[in-house]
């Protein structure tokens, strides 16, 4: 366990008292580490105009110009090794799972079902299938004793894993349930930042694993003054590529972009953090799956001055985060749950369904989908340790990803370790339309999208009997029984409420199944 807690990752906290000098710095980000669980985040609050990016979560920043960094600073003993099995993953944020039943779920090849406990009021991680005949329990039910039922045979079992009843026993015999077989294999599990997490080991050595080692804590999405986004959705392409994108801010400008001066500061076996020279920004990997940014106003980041040419002195800043977990869930397929907390615009979520802004990530995640997923299968065939000599990077914006293949080669082997329980080939490429689906992969995961959709549909059907109810009503209508005005304005209503139901069509068609992306056109 002493190695479980010097390997940990530590969790950030926001410093509640501000230095007054720190104030006068337009470089406002300082972090302290320290060896204890409570190490802190401290964000100097100012104001702010105009949005440029920045990358969060690093140390302290000079606001004076220095010379150019070290080359990247490495940190290891000699043999350490990254232990896939020895971390927290999210699984599922819980603001898209329901209460009322078992959900699946694959995270770093195990298949797990996530269940809300009523007895206990938490959420539970249980090993997906029932220790009788191995159906998976996901498919089951909570029975009317707050118990996960498998659908199977209909045993049931508590939140520790027990087996409380099997309805085939007989009740004068043996208690067959209270058989150490008869219990499911029950993960450690915690709720943090509003994401359910779990520990992908069994050993009971784990059991108390939460005390000793916590999941990364990242403060502002739990802080009341801002407001969040969150969501989640299945991508077809894998864990490695899938963080390469969100640490890639160069493709985000492809048309007319200017030079970006990335460079890694420091990296070891839990990860690393980089910094951007020309306006000193920075941003922070943590070993596996997490990767921070913020969006920094333009001023602050270049320091605001006065007419006369003075420093301002601002004391509030408004901040929007971008917090990306990349979970590993199989080879050529991995999940994305994203965070966006911002201290700032908190009428917009009260007024703007949250399927609104769904909307447009998932637009942006189809935008590289395909080319990701084509890109995966060509650094497959050269080998990924070899992925540095294949791709020609000469660019210093293409740093953290560098480093990112930089850290998983050297500390994580090159690569997820599965346990040995897939080949290492990636799964056949699905036609494009299946490729780029949004109903299975996010909709069905998503209770506000479900809602819309469902809506939608509803009203799409709606509108087609209203137009075919108007035809039928002005085509019977006798002669004379309504006027030839009425009987045009029902015709032309019934047309009208058709066309809006053939453009509803498209529109549930292209938001919630396929909508394709063509870069020759955009």
């Amino acid at each position: 366990m002493e190695a479980l807690r010097a390997s940990s990752v530590p969790s950030f906290h926001i410093r509640t008292a501000i230095d007054k000098t720190e104030l006068r710095r337009p470089m406002f980000l300082n972090f302290h580490s320290n060896p204890t669980p409570s190490s802190t985040l401290s964000l100097v609050h100012k104001k702010q105009s105009k949005f440029k990016v920045f990358n969060a979560i690093s140390s302290t920043v000079s606001t004076e110009p220095t010379n150019a960094p070290e080359p990247v600073l490495e940190t290891h003993s000699q043999g350490e090794k990254f232990d896939w099995y020895s971390q927290w993953y999210p699984v599922m944020p819980i603001c898209d799972l329901d209460k009322r039943r078992p959900h699946a779920k694959k995270v770093i090849g195990l298949d797990v079902v996530v269940w809300w406990d009523r007895n206990e009021e938490t959420w539970k991680v249980f090993d997906d299938r029932c220790p009788h005949r191995l159906a998976p329990l996901s498919e089951g039910r909570i029975d009317q004793w707050g118990r996960l039922q498998c659908v199977y045979h209909g045993w049931c079992f508590n939140g520790s894993g027990n087996c409380k009843f099997i309805p085939q026993a007989n009740p004068d015999g043996p208690p067959v349930h209270t058989a150490k077989k008869a219990c499911v294999a029950v993960y450690p599990s915690t709720v943090q930042n509003n994401i359910v997490w779990f520990w992908p080991n069994l050993d009971p050595r784990y059991k108390d694993i939460l005390v000793e080692k916590k999941p990364p804590y990242i403060p502002e999405i739990d802080d009341p003054s801002y407001t969040n986004l969150m969501g989640n959705r299945d991508i077809p392409y894998g864990f490695e590529i899938l963080i390469e994108n969100l640490m890639d801010p160069a493709h985000a400008d492809r048309e007319g972009g200017t030079p970006l001066d990335f460079m890694i500061e420091k990296l070891d076996i839990n990860g690393f953090n980089t910094v951007q020279f020309q306006e000193w920004n920075r941003s922070k990997f943590i070993a596996p799956y997490l990767f921070c940014a913020c969006l920094k106003p333009e001023d602050q980041a270049n320091g605001s001055e006065s007419s006369a040419g003075t420093r301002k002195d601002t004391s509030v800043q408004q901040e929007f985060f971008l917090i990306f977990f990349c979970v590993p869930v199989s080879p050529g397929s991995s999940r994305l749950i994203w965070s966006f907390p911002r201290n700032f615009g908190h009428w917009i979520d009260k007024v703007v369904p949250r399927w609104i802004f769904h909307m447009g990530q998932n637009l942006v995640i189809d935008s590289d989908l395909y080319l990701l997923h084509i890109e995966e299968r060509k650094i497959m065939d050269v080998g990924p340790a070899n992925w540095q000599k294949a791709c020609f990077v000469p660019t210093k914006s293409d740093a953290l990803v560098i480093g990112f293949r930089k850290w998983i080669n050297k500390y994580a082997g090159g690569q997820v370790d599965w346990r040995g329980k897939y080949s290492g080939a990636l799964p056949p490429t699905p036609p494009r339309e299946q490729l780029m689906d949004r109903y299975w992969s996010y909709v069905v995961n998503c209770p506000s999208c479900s809602a819309a959709y469902k809506g939608f549909n509803v009203l799409e059907v709606v509108l087609r009997v209203v137009s075919v109810a108007a035809i039928a009503i002005a085509a019977a209508a006798k002669q004379g029984a309504i006027s030839a005005a009425a009987r045009t304005t029902m015709v032309l209503m019934a047309v009208l409420f058709y066309a809006s139901s053939r453009w509803l069509a498209r529109f549930i068609y292209r938001n919630f199944h396929y909508h394709d992306y063509d870069h020759a056109f955009r």
